[in-house]
């Protein structure tokens, strides 16, 4: 098994979550979650902003009665120019 491959049990409790980034007008990243309707937040770096989205997805998801059935939101973003 590869280094990089997660063990099965680890893979099953994460969840993926497409994350739209935009950048507006003040220089602040936008982060938008598709799939959760109204799960949103901003930051000036995209550092904070993984760190945000996580949480609001954790936040959404808890709100929402799923917390338990997701142990760990994964958060990765592209910045293209």
């Amino acid at each position: 098994m590869r280094a990089s491959l997660k063990p099965r049990a680890y893979r099953a409790l994460v969840k993926r979550f497409s994350v739209v980034v935009e950048r507006d007008e003040d220089g602040y990243y936008v982060a938008s979650v598709p799939e959760l309707p109204g799960c949103y937040t901003q930051a000036r770096t995209l550092g904070e902003l993984a760190e945000r989205v996580r949480e609001a997805v954790e936040l959404y998801l808890e709100a929402e009665g799923r917390a338990g059935k997701v142990k760990a939101v994964d958060a990765r973003f592209v910045e293209v120019a």
